[in-house]
Order: C-alpha cells, then structure tokens, then sequence
C-alpha cells in the first residue's frame, strides 16, 4: 500500500493540520499541570464544558463560547469552594465535573439537537474543517503565547506559591490564567480528541517528559515533541489500521509513558547499584 495515500485525501490532511495546531499548547501546559498536580483539574474541565457545548448549540452561539463558558465556571466554582470550605480540592473537583457533566447529559437526551454526542466526546478529527482549523489556530497561538512568555513565573507559581506571593508575583492572576489557558486549550482540542480523551494530550507528555529529562527547559520541548509526534503519528496509523484517530494517538502516548517509565526505573536501578 502506498504510504503517501493519506495525504492524498482532504480530510487526512486537515486532521494532520488540526494535529499540528494542538499538539504544541496541549504539551506545553501539561507540563505545568504535571509539576502542579492539577492533572485532574484538566480532567474535570474536560468533561465539565459538555453542558457549556449542549447550551451553546440551542442558542444558536458559537460552540467554543458555550464550552469555554462552562470551564471557567468549573474552574472557578471549584477554587471558591476549595478555599471556603473543609473539602480537598480533589474532591471538590470530583463532585463539580461530575455534577456538570450530568447537566450535560441531561440537556443532551432532554433537548433534541443535531450535534452528535460520541463526536463531542471522543472527537472526530476527521471531520474537521476550515472554520475549526482557524478556531484551532487562534486558541493555540493565545495558549503558547501566555505560557513561553509567563513559564518562569509560572514555573515558581508551581513549586512554591508562598515564594511567588512574598516576591510580590500577582499569584491570583497567574492562578486564573493557567485555569483560562486552560480552558482555551480544551476548548481547542474538543474537536481534534473530544471531552473524555482531551485529558490524555493535557497530562502524558507532560509525564512523558518529566521522566525522561531533569530540566524545565528541556521538559517543554520534550513534551511538545512527544505530543505533536504522537500525534501525526496516531492520525497516519488509523488510516491503515481503521481505527479512530483519537484513541490511537492517546494509545500511543500510554506506551511512551509506559517506555520512558521503564527506562527511569531501569536508570535509577543502575544508580543504585553503582552507590551501594
């Protein structure tokens, strides 16, 4: 079979464009969500925007205002309750995005429209057209642009906030603007993964990364390289496989995390062995 054939057809070519547009600001703010183990924070606002998406879709707005809409509200609701009440964050999260995402599916059986679910959920980057690609593009240029211009504030944000707030950093607006980029960013991936794998591409290069080097740096250009290469790669083998391109791609970002876990186990093995 000839291995240029997937290039040969418009809507491959526009899921290697889309893949090309996400790839980059999704790996970028997975490593900050990896160093601020808020990797289920980009679980809950994944699922949390489908009421956002469903509300938008019956009033006739865009879909991205109604699923940003509906991230920042989870993102925002559950820092006020994690700060005003006695409940981890971990669990408040847990009831939020739970709580949302049932909204979600209650509009979504109750209201009768002509969006259809499994491609809100599981994406559908073979359907991705002109008007996406641009939703894409703009997204991820305000995504990149805010973390490479913000990283080492971030970065101190991440390790110690005590330290950034008695270094007179405006922590409260680097908080909410990780939490926007953030919902920007699912917001951007929604059509290229969908709800429930989008958090794959927000966590495991990220976590790919973060074992395989030892510096920031170097943990960012990993893990774009990591989520942009899996990317390309998952869209090209679902065509010859016949699988869908989302779940490929996540596929093949588990077993790079699997491999490069391994390698850091083998590596510390071998520490250990030269210390003792």
């Amino acid at each position: 079979m000839d291995p240029l054939l997937p290039f040969a057809f418009p809507f491959m070519r526009n899921a290697f464009y889309v893949a090309l547009l996400v790839g980059p600001p999704a790996a970028l703010l997975s490593c900050f969500l990896v160093l601020k183990g808020w990797a289920l924070m980009g679980d809950a606002v994944s699922h949390a925007v489908l009421p956002g998406v469903v509300l938008a879709w019956i009033t006739g707005l865009p879909l991205v205002v109604g699923a940003f809409a509906a991230g920042m509200t989870c993102a925002l609701a559950t820092g006020y309750l994690s700060q005003n009440s006695r409940v981890k964050s971990d669990t408040v999260m847990g009831v939020v995005f739970s709580g949302m995402f049932a909204v979600g599916i209650v509009l979504y059986t109750a209201i009768p429209t002509e969006a259809h679910l499994d491609h809100i959920l599981f994406g559908n980057m073979l359907g991705v057209g002109p008007g996406d690609l641009w939703t894409a593009g703009v997204i991820s240029a305000i995504v990149c642009l805010f973390l490479l211009l913000q990283w080492r504030d971030l970065l101190l944000h991440a390790f110690d906030p005590a330290q950034a707030r008695a270094s007179g950093l405006a922590v409260a607006w680097l908080h909410y603007g990780l939490l926007s980029v953030l919902s920007l960013c699912i917001v951007a991936t929604l059509t290229a993964t969908g709800l429930i794998l989008a958090v794959a591409l927000l966590v495991t290069p990220g976590a790919v990364a973060f074992l395989v080097v030892r510096s920031f740096g170097r943990m960012l250009a990993v893990s774009v390289a990591v989520c942009t290469a899996s990317l390309l790669a998952g869209v090209y083998l679902s065509f010859f496989i016949d699988a869908a391109p989302a779940p490929t791609v996540v596929l093949i970002l588990t077993a790079l995390f699997v491999l490069a876990f391994l390698r850091r186990m083998r590596l510390t093995r071998a520490a250990s062995r030269r210390t003792a």
